[in-house]
């Protein structure tokens, strides 16, 4: 088992869903079964259409010859249920004059072409800096550690399990994964509730809305953008109990089963419709919605 990244692009010509696949190659078998059971790092090329650089960590889970490619040989990464997580902020490769992932530097200190692979081994004290970095909160969740020499000295670096593993079981922990869900959703949606379109901020300085998962996390729904709404409380609670719904197009739906259906919709935005975040990438997914309508919404 070892770290490592795995190279997306929002364009890309694999079928790639982070939260749940990574499809690639042949030629990157070996390195991928080398992460079997750990974590990686997901890393959007600088020349990429909106860029992110190394925006996500995620847990393989199982590597298997993609079942769906009958003519090319490709694979799949398979990612543990439930461990895909988006950064807080995503991390260039540079900051300021150093890059972040010292790994990809030879023995003069200068990129080698390890950065141009799709797929490759991340040391101990790189996953540390880049999950550290990407995971920044005003009272960090996570511990800090030192910075390692550079280059091929910090690729050879003694096993540091400790500080590592402290910060994979923060990756786990419910309390760490709501606090990064919720700071995406409402950045997302600007702290506005989608359904009645009020943005409410208390007197100390907090949004008064939730970041509601659309399938739930008790269903496998993964912690990412497009499975969150930001909802004040009372539209958060008919939304888990069904009373409300939303169409592919973010329609409002309104159960028949609700004993006061008018004052529903008075709560409701005038447009009927769900509003949406600014950038379109972060809307509520199609599978996500669905799967909210068949299991949940009350018709």
């Amino acid at each position: 088992m070892g770290f490592g990244v795995f190279i997306h692009r929002s364009d890309s010509i694999y079928d790639d869903r982070p939260e749940e696949q990574y499809q690639f190659p042949r030629q990157y078998l070996e390195r991928v079964r080398a992460c079997t059971g750990d974590w990686i790092i997901y890393y959007e090329p600088v020349k990429a259409t909106g860029s992110r650089g190394y925006f996500a960590v995620a847990k393989v889970q199982e590597v298997i010859p993609d079942p769906a490619a009958s003519a090319a040989d490709l694979y799949l990464a398979l990612i543990e249920p439930g461990s895909y997580l988006d950064f807080a902020t995503p991390v260039p490769f540079r900051r300021g004059d150093a890059v972040v992932e010292r790994g990809v530097l030879n023995a003069q200190g200068r990129i080698s072409g390890r950065a141009q692979a799709a797929v490759r081994p991340l040391s101990v004290s790189d996953f540390n800096r880049i999950l550290a970095l990407g995971l920044d909160e005003a009272d960090p969740l996570l511990p800090r550690t030192g910075d390692a020499p550079a280059g091929l000295q910090e690729q050879q670096a003694p096993w540091a399990g400790d500080a590592a593993r402290d910060r994979v079981q923060a990756l786990t922990s419910r309390i760490v994964r709501d606090r990064l869900f919720r700071r995406l959703v409402l950045r997302a949606y600007d702290e506005r509730c989608a359904v009645s379109g009020l943005k409410l901020i208390n007197g100390g300085g907090r949004a008064e809305v939730d970041a509601a998962h659309i399938k739930p996390v008790a269903a496998h729904g993964p912690d990412i953008v497009t499975n969150g709404i930001a909802l004040s409380g009372t539209a958060h609670w008919m939304f888990d109990r069904g009373l409300i719904g939303l169409s592919d197009d973010l329609e409002i739906l309104v159960s028949r089963q609700v004993n006061d259906p008018d004052t529903i919709r008075g709560f409701i935005n005038p447009s009927g419709h769900a509003i949406p975040p600014r950038r379109s990438q972060d809307h509520p997914h199609r599978r996500f919605l669905q799967w909210h309508r068949e299991h949940c919404f009350k018709i």
